[in-house]
């Protein structure tokens, strides 16, 4: 995987603090709220957690959280090559950083990729428990709930990369290209995932071709229509935050920067 033009060093886990979030343009008491209901409060944890020891009785070593966009787009380069040498090292999985991660997240990226079954973010990344928040929908496309849930990680856990992923053979995109095509409207929602995706579809090739360039043409607008919200603009404008495009291939088990 190429995501980034600096050369992978390590594993991406050397020790680190975690960052706190950036300030929110939120009442302080709302922010409190929507971060304890997202992130979870320690005392809730602790009652849920069935056969846990006590915290004081677990040693943990600080966990790494990469702190700029370089950082965290080596630490996913570093996980795509061990997924793909079938070397998964499956991190972030002990009882120890369970039992840490009852007080709260500090997950380094936001993954905004697909829903198909075949492209999971935490297996293709080789990452663990904390370490992404993902969000999904078919074909990467946005919504409300879509946008805030990228905004929240972004605003609230100051996490410094957004990656939108799509991937080879993307039934979604192949459904708005067909549609196109035919002139049929699909059933029920899954139109509204069509007309979502449909500006992308490029109109210069066809057949195979047509959906496997519009592949990545969607994700080259995804990325934009996220650059383009003011308040993840701002972050990218200060290098605080950086939002890529990327796909998976099927074939290789590999992710690759889309430019």
């Amino acid at each position: 995987m190429n995501l980034d033009d600096t050369s992978v060093g390590g594993t991406g886990h050397e020790p680190a603090s975690p960052a706190t979030a950036s300030p929110a343009t939120t009442a302080p008491a709302r922010r409190g709220l929507l971060r304890a209901a997202l992130t979870g409060a320690a005392a809730l944890g602790a009652g849920l957690a069935l056969g846990a020891s006590p915290a004081s009785a677990v040693t943990t070593a600080p966990r790494h959280r990469p702190g700029t966009p370089a950082e965290a787009l080596r630490a996913l380069e570093a996980g795509n090559l061990r997924w793909s040498a079938f070397r998964e090292r499956h991190p972030d999985e002990t009882p120890a950083v369970r039992q840490a991660l009852i007080a709260g997240q500090h997950p380094f990226a936001v993954i905004l990729s697909c829903v198909d079954s075949r492209v999971p973010p935490e297996l293709v990344f080789d990452q663990g428990l904390g370490d992404l928040l993902t969000v999904r929908s078919a074909g990467e496309v946005l919504d409300e709930a879509v946008l805030g849930s990228v905004a929240y990680g972004v605003l609230e856990l100051a996490i410094p990369l957004v990656l939108v992923l799509g991937h080879q053979s993307c039934g979604a995109v192949r459904a708005a290209v067909e549609a196109e095509e035919n002139g049929e409207r699909l059933p029920a929602h899954i139109q509204y995932l069509a007309d979502e995706i449909s500006p992308a579809i490029d109109h210069t090739k066809e057949g195979d071709a047509r959906v496997d360039a519009t592949i990545d043409a969607n994700i080259r607008l995804v990325r934009s229509r996220l650059g383009a919200e003011p308040d993840l603009a701002a972050k990218v404008t200060t290098g605080q935050l950086a939002i890529v495009g990327a796909r998976y291939e099927l074939t290789t088990q590999r992710v690759h920067r889309i430019s």
